[in-house]
């Protein structure tokens, strides 16, 4: 079973993104880039992380068989800002790449790079990715790959895990829309989770690390408040869940509380619904 290794949230500033992050409560690597136009900045959690990018030059165009993981979040940009993707993690990008085949699902070839980072000691060292995509026709704007890499430590860095509003672990995300329950065996298929909880608007697969909810648009709503912020694109992105240690900052902050989530608008959250809720500690 896989589970959930980082989130991708898409903006047009990145500047303005990270000031965004950092006044919810996030501490913040230093910005970095990809090799292929597009400049980041990562939220390291337990377990995962939220990846903050914006496209600042020429990416790669798809082509027959291959995803272009720059197109994409150009094209989804040209839409709107948001959650444009969501990462689970692997050992081996070609086996789930043969294996998401097998099951009748639309893969395209591995995307393999490498880039040159810094460590907060002065060190450079080289980390290197292996990306397996997968898509549904009936959601072409739900990004979903997996992640291999060389150094996946090199986001784990305690310096970066300690957050003023006490951010743990990504505790849900939410795909919107109204046929998004009916993608639960697809994502049972990219993912091996089952689903724990099932009902006409809403279902709930558990990962290895963090939920997927496919929630119909008024179950999205009365979980955050807000409606799904881009009913056009079909079965999309459109929230999640931070599990935090202490909810005593967020409480400062003036968000309106709905259930047990304190919940950051789309219209302040660049596209997106986050919230912030008790972690979830297993007995």
């Amino acid at each position: 079973m896989k589970g959930i290794d980082h989130l991708v949230l898409a903006g047009r500033d990145l500047e303005a993104l990270r000031s965004a992050c950092q006044a919810f409560g996030f501490a913040m690597m230093p910005r970095g880039g990809l090799p292929f136009g597009i400049s980041n900045s990562v939220v390291p959690l337990q377990g995962s992380y939220l990846e903050i990018l914006s496209i600042t030059g020429d990416v790669p165009e798809h082509s027959p068989g291959h995803f272009s993981f720059g197109a994409f979040n150009r094209d989804y940009l040209a839409r709107h800002e948001g959650f444009s993707m969501l990462a689970f993690d692997t050992t081996d990008a070609r086996a789930d790449i043969a294996s998401w085949r097998e099951a009748g699902l639309q893969v395209y070839e591995p995307f393999d790079f490498s880039k040159t980072s810094t460590t907060p000691d002065g060190e450079n060292v080289t980390l290197g990715f292996s990306l397996a995509f997968v898509s549904h026709p009936v959601a072409p704007w739900l990004g979903l790959l997996a992640c291999q890499y060389k150094r996946r430590q090199f986001y784990a860095q305690p310096q970066y895990q300690n957050h003023s509003n006490a951010a743990s672990t990504v505790q849900d995300v939410w795909v919107a829309g109204e046929a998004a329950p009916d993608l639960a065996d697809f994502m049972n298929k990219v993912t091996g989770a089952n689903s724990v909880r099932k009902s006409a608007d809403l279902t709930v697969l558990q990962t290895r690390m963090g939920a997927i909810v496919l929630a119909r648009p008024n179950a999205f709503e009365a979980a955050f408040g807000v409606p799904v912020p881009h009913p056009e694109d079909g079965p999309h992105l459109a929230g999640l869940t931070i599990g935090c240690g202490s909810l005593a900052h967020l409480a400062a902050l003036d968000l309106p509380k709905v259930g047990g989530r304190y919940v950051v608008s789309p219209s302040r959250g660049f596209g997106t619904a986050i919230g912030f809720a008790e972690l979830m500690r297993s007995s």
